[in-house]
C-alpha cells in the first residue's frame, strides 16, 4: 500500500478506515508524549484531552479501542478507566501476541484493525493490522513501515486526528454528511 502524504490517503487506505472495527494503541509515545516522570514512587504520565475525546466518538460509533503497552502504571490505568477502554493490556508481552489474541476472542480479522504505535516493539502490531499508523515523532523505523503518519505528536492530537480520520472515513462509506 503506498504511503499518505500531506494528507491524501491512499485509496485501501481509506476502506481499511471505514472498515475499523478494533483500533490498537500503544501508550507512551502514542497517548502520551513518551517522557516517564517520577514524583516520589509515583509515575505521571500526560494525555491529551483532545485524544480522549476522539476516542469516546470511535466508541461511541461501536469501534473496540485496545491499548496496549509494555509498561503500565496507576495513571495509565486511571486514564483508561475514565474513558470506559474495556481492553487494557499493560506490561504485556509481544504485542502481536496481545493484538491476535483479542482479534480472536472479538471475532475481528486484522483487515477491521487499525493500529498505532510510536517505537520498536510496536512494529509488531503492523503485521497484526490492516493499516499500522505512526504519530509524527515516532523513530525511524516505525515512520518508515507506517501507512499513514499523522502531523500531531505522540500525546500531542495524534490520536484525535487518527479517529477523526476513522469516523470521517466511515461517515463518507455510509453516506452520511460531514466527512
Amino acid at each position: 500500500m503506498a504511503k499518505s502524504e500531506q494528507g491524501a490517503l491512499p485509496a485501501e487506505a481509506r476502506v481499511l478506515l471505514a472498515g475499523t472495527k478494533l483500533l490498537a494503541l500503544d501508550v507512551d509515545g502514542v497517548l502520551t508524549d513518551g517522557r516517564v516522570v517520577y514524583v516520589g514512587d509515583e509515575e505521571l504520565q500526560t494525555f491529551s484531552v483532545h485524544d480522549g475525546y476522539g476516542l469516546n466518538a470511535l466508541a461511541q460509533a461501536g469501534v473496540t479501542i485496545a491499548w496496549i503497552t509494555g509498561r503500565g502504571c496507576l495513571a495509565t490505568e486511571r486514564r483508561a478507566a475514565e474513558l470506559g477502554i474495556q481492553e487494557l493490556h499493560m506490561r504485556a508481552g509481544p504485542k502481536d501476541a496481545v493484538l491476535a489474541r483479542i482479534q480472536e476472542r472479538l471475532g475481528l480479522e486484522r483487515e477491521h484493525t487499525v493500529a498505532m504505535g510510536d517505537d520498536l516493539p510496536d512494529l509488531l502490531l503492523s503485521a497484526q493490522s490492516g493499516l499500522f499508523c505512526a504519530p509524527a515523532n515516532a523513530r525511524p523505523e516505525v515512520l518508515a513501515a507506517a501507512t499513514l503518519v499523522t502531523k500531531a505528536r505522540g500525546g500531542d492530537g495524534a490520536v484525535r486526528e487518527l479517529t477523526d480520520l476513522i469516523l470521517s472515513e466511515k461517515r463518507k462509506a455510509s453516506g452520511q454528511a460531514g466527512g
